[in-house]
């Protein structure tokens, strides 16, 4: 064994914990408990750990978790809200929707962080997240009525991206 490599069972199986969880699930799931689905089971369990520790992987770093409830409460108002006013839009004179994309320049690095703000905004009725640039800098988010673009970018920056930085530093 030479002092760079791993011992073979590590190279095999980097992630027991991942192993272990991933044959009890496919077990689960089966609709039998034959020969076959164990296995298979075990195939899985060696296999997919192998894939997932090439992922590249950037750990989440916490910070504040002070932000959270009144986050998930602004999140919460701003959803009610939207599907009242998607509602009346789309059930009103379709002259009245103005769909538009917005580039969202980005201040919140932590990958963890910008996952966490696109589910927010498309969890938000009327708006999707489309795409994030290659250098992680602007998000593209689709609006189905776009009346001012700068006011949504602010509102979005102030209400959804400022706590998640304090969540996410």
């Amino acid at each position: 064994m030479t002092p760079n490599k791993p011992p073979l069972f590590k190279r095999l199986m980097p992630s027991w914990p991942l192993s272990l969880t991933v044959f009890v699930f496919w077990v689960l799931l089966s609709d039998s408990i034959g020969a076959s689905v164990w296995v298979m089971g075990a195939a899985m369990a060696l296999v997919v750990p192998l894939f997932a520790a090439r992922l590249d992987r950037e750990f989440a770093r916490i910070g504040s978790l002070r932000p959270i409830p009144k986050m998930l409460c602004v999140t919460a108002w701003d959803i009610v809200r939207s599907n009242v006013k998607v509602a009346l839009q789309v059930l009103g004179p379709q002259s009245r929707i103005h769909p538009g994309f917005i580039w969202l320049p980005l201040d919140i690095a932590n990958i963890h962080g910008i996952a966490a703000l696109t589910s927010m905004i498309t969890l938000t009725p009327g708006t999707v997240s489309a795409a994030l640039s290659d250098d992680r800098k602007y998000l593209l988010v689709h609006v189905l009525h776009l009346d001012d673009p700068d006011t949504l970018i602010r509102d979005i920056k102030k209400r959804y991206e400022a706590p998640l930085m304090e969540v996410f530093p």
